[in-house]
């Protein structure tokens, strides 16, 4: 769980020091890139259940120490673990609550297959109820997220701006289980490009409640274009060298060696157990919740 790099996702890591390498290591944001690492070496299903560590804020969602499901399939697709996933959630709601129906926090929520599933320009437009020909254009549609309040980067590209003008207008919407697919590549550094368009990734997030419960793609395996992607991150990131702080040339280096094919998937234990649980708050199914000490 300590990492020479905080790699595999986009958040600030904790780092420490280790006095005998005399060298600096970080928590883990995630498993991510470790876990394809055994791909390469030859496993062909490889799956963790563990904590990771952000040193973020701390919320009704969000607590700096957290559990993930995290797993990855050699020579599956992605919508191959969009079938697994809603077969795996409704089934564990079936055994937990003897039901696939659910009140969450007075939300009355269907868990029973099959489940909504929208591209992300779909759930802007149905969703978002934002016009199409206001979607299609960059400049339309980063004056709309500008009219609706959102403070955004000069380098943001149009897929950025959509992404948050989704998490803006969408997300709290989503109550009952929803796919949403074909983010764009601006935002899924790891994910791989759609064959048709590029501009999106072959990736999936599910909403229940209004709340982000998984992410999943097909995973990139070109080791050009990974390197060529996080080459932009680190470039975007500017001097804050907390979130990403230096390319990840031994991860690269073993895609060179060859990925197969794969699809990966996290899960969000903690929010998944709120769910079924109908507590409010990330800290009521976490022991010890981390908290301001008493004065």
């Amino acid at each position: 769980m300590m990492h020479p790099i905080a790699g595999g996702a986009t958040a600030k890591p904790f780092k420490t020091h280790h006095k005998a390498l005399d060298m600096d290591l970080y928590l883990r944001i995630a498993p991510e890139l470790y876990l394809k690492r055994l791909l390469v070496g030859g496993f062909e299903r490889v799956f963790e259940i563990n904590r990771n560590f952000r040193n973020e804020g701390l919320s009704t969602r969000h607590n700096p120490e957290f559990t993930m499901l995290e797993f990855y399939q050699a020579y599956a697709e992605y919508e191959e673990l969009m079938d697994l996933t809603e077969e795996m959630i409704s089934w564990i709601a079936m055994e937990v609550n003897g039901s696939m129906q659910l009140t969450y926090q007075g939300q009355e929520v269907d868990l029973a297959p099959p489940w909504r599933r929208y591209t992300m320009d779909e759930a802007l437009i149905e969703v978002g109820k934002i016009a199409p020909e206001i979607l299609s254009s960059p400049e339309k549609t980063r004056r709309l997220a500008e009219d609706k309040g959102l403070e955004l980067e000069a380098s943001a590209g149009h897929g950025k701006v959509k992404t948050e003008l989704f998490e803006l207008l969408v997300e709290d919407k989503l109550i009952n289980p929803t796919f949403v697919t074909a983010y764009p590549t601006e935002v899924s550094p790891l994910a791989r490009r759609n064959e048709k368009n590029p501009e999106v990734t072959d990736r999936f997030e599910l909403f229940i409640t209004g709340r982000e419960i998984a992410n999943a793609f097909s995973e990139l395996n070109d080791p050009m274009d990974q390197r060529q992607r996080l080459e932009k991150q680190i470039a975007e990131r500017g001097d804050d060298e907390e979130i990403f702080p230096v390319l990840d040339e031994d991860f690269l280096r073993a895609l060179e060696y060859g990925m197969p094919p794969a699809a990966g998937e996290g899960i969000g234990i903690d929010r998944l157990v709120m769910l079924l649980s109908d507590s409010p708050a990330i800290r009521d199914v976490i022991l010890f919740p981390h908290m301001r000490p008493e004065k």
